[in-house]
């Protein structure tokens, strides 16, 4: 089988063509099979931690844009094949996780579906566990029944297994290498028990897609399509959502809100319209409009702005952006003694911070002494020479050289939050 560059002709193609999030079709009779009727198509998301990431949320946003093309979202969680665990995109072995942990983690997963897809009405998503169909079936069955379509040939020519056999060193184990074939099968079931007809992901699962295909053509003799979208990455080739501090998860006990919109709000000018694009549910229109803002006064940064608010909004709801834009602007502004402990944690696990202990401000220290050996200065001599030109702030006020750091400046969750000049801060955490 091979694949096809879809030419738009289906409101969901074209929702995806213009936004850039359709990179293949495995047949150019998707638009017809989709304008002939209501059809479930569904995504797969592996349960490897107990949320997902602004990664993984390309493929949540696919299921959305499906649902409002008037079709049938089925989230398949994979509470099966995660016990497994795709090789695709991965250099390495996986570390096989337990029952539990996957059950654990697929509970969890639940509710961020739940925020991004409607679960009521007509074309209300469902979710399926792939372990309640891949576990009661023996091994014996799995061989017999579908293993015996599938050519060893064909499955050691998919990129996943063919990189993975080039490099010696790491190899693929026969677990993983068996994945495609339970990937496969969950298609099949589907087809059978939800009539689903398409199946959607990132492009390195085309493969996957396309053995699930010829499965259903071969024991369904059914028709069936598959879609993907491309890999997406920053301008610079960076993965999207991996940051020094680590991932950008969907779930505020991961990420709290504040991170992820300063995330979006630190988005480069290269990137920010790109983003608003493939993120976002914004219309074309507004699209354009804040490029042309962004082209026209970049310093503005009106489109990350927007990407900021669009994507907190919809990932935490309306009262978690209003925190975050306040809280961020008390940073901007320096009004930073109005924020509450939670907000003021939140700045400070976002900045490069130090410790220091309660009992030794009873006496007061010297703000030179303070700031010295902190990211905001080096050294004392450094430190002398910021607080002369008038460019350090403790907790948003100007201080002079003679300034002493108290009790009394330690702010609501125990914080003192430095800065010099306008972006470089430090937060000083106070232990009692």
């Amino acid at each position: 089988m091979s694949s096809h560059n879809s030419a738009p002709s289906h409101p969901l193609l074209d929702e995806l063509t213009w936004r850039g999030l359709l990179h293949q079709t495995t047949s150019p009779e998707l638009a017809a099979h989709l304008a002939a009727g209501s059809r479930s198509g569904y995504a797969g998301f592996d349960p490897t931690a107990d949320s997902l990431t602004i990664g993984n949320f390309i493929s949540i946003k696919l299921l959305a844009h499906l649902q409002r093309a008037g079709h049938r979202p089925i989230v398949v969680s994979g509470g099966g094949t995660g016990l497994i665990g795709d090789p695709s995109g991965k250099s390495a072995e996986r570390q096989l996780l337990t029952r539990e942990i996957v059950d654990h983690n697929v509970s969890r997963q639940r509710a961020i579906f739940e925020r991004f897809l409607d679960f009521s009405g007509p074309r209300a998503a469902v979710i399926r566990n792939n372990a309640d169909w891949l576990s009661s079936m023996s091994y014996l069955e799995m061989l017999r029944d579908i293993g015996k379509h599938f050519s060893v040939n064909q499955m050691i020519a998919r990129d996943s297994v063919a990189s993975r056999l080039e490099g010696r060193e790491q190899g693929i184990s026969y677990t993983e290498f068996s994945y495609m074939i339970l990937q496969a099968y969950d298609f099949l079931h589907l087809f059978r028990a939800d009539h689903c007809t398409l199946q959607m992901g990132g492009s390195d699962q085309f493969g996957n897609i396309v053995s699930g295909i010829d499965l259903i053509r071969r024991i369904g003799h059914g028709e069936s399509f598959g879609l993907t979208s491309p890999l997406v990455t920053t301008s610079d080739g960076q993965k999207i959502g991996k940051t020094e501090k680590g991932a950008i998860w969907l779930s505020a006990d991961k990420t709290s809100p504040y991170r992820f919109y300063q995330y979006w709000l630190n988005t480069s000018d290269a990137d920010a319209v790109k983003f608003l694009r493939w993120f976002t549910f914004l219309e074309s229109d507004a699209i354009q409009a804040l490029a042309h803002a962004l082209a026209s006064d970049p310093a503005k940064r009106e489109a990350q702005k927007a990407l900021a608010a669009e994507m907190t909004s919809l990932t935490h709801g309306t009262h978690e952006l209003a925190r975050a834009k306040a809280t961020s602007e008390a940073l901007f502004t320096g009004d930073v003694k109005s924020l509450d402990s939670a907000q003021v944690d939140e700045i400070a696990g976002d900045l490069p911070s130090s410790v220091i202990d309660a009992s030794a401000l009873s006496a007061g220290i010297a703000i030179a002494d303070f700031i010295g050996g902190t990211t905001i200065a080096a050294s004392k001599r450094e430190a002398r020479e910021f607080l002369q030109n008038g460019a350090v702030s403790v907790n948003g006020e100007k201080v002079t050289p003679d300034f002493t750091v108290r009790s009394e400046h330690v702010l609501a969750g125990g914080v003192i939050l430095l800065r010099r000049g306008k972006k470089a801060y430090h937060a000083v955490r106070v232990h009692a």
